[in-house]
């Protein structure tokens, strides 16, 4: 079993946010407006995933449907990555000082 910090160091979590911007916005097009990167990184992105959870993650062609997996991984990413994205704007605030 790893520990916590080769769990975080394996994780990538640039391919984990945008996951999570798909599963907002729905698909691909919007996402990859959002996060101003081409549709086919984002597509190899989520193929990447995919493979890491075994499981196809979103379902259909135009709208992108979640799997109850991708359910789930998005339940406790938000909280986790809104937490990060707080301490990083308190750090920013504090550094201004």
């Amino acid at each position: 079993m790893q520990n916590l910090e080769e769990l975080l160091l394996d994780a990538d979590l640039h391919s984990l946010i945008t996951f999570l911007v798909v599963y907002q916005e729905g698909g691909v097009t919007r996402a990859s407006e959002r996060l101003g990167v081409k549709q086919p990184a984002i597509s190899n992105t989520i193929a990447k995933l995919r493979k890491r959870f075994g499981d196809q993650l979103f379902l259909g062609r135009r709208a992108w449907i979640p799997t109850e997996r991708a359910d789930q991984l998005a339940i406790t990413l938000r909280p986790a990555f809104h937490t990060l994205q707080e301490a990083l704007a308190s750090l920013n605030v504090e550094s201004a000082w």
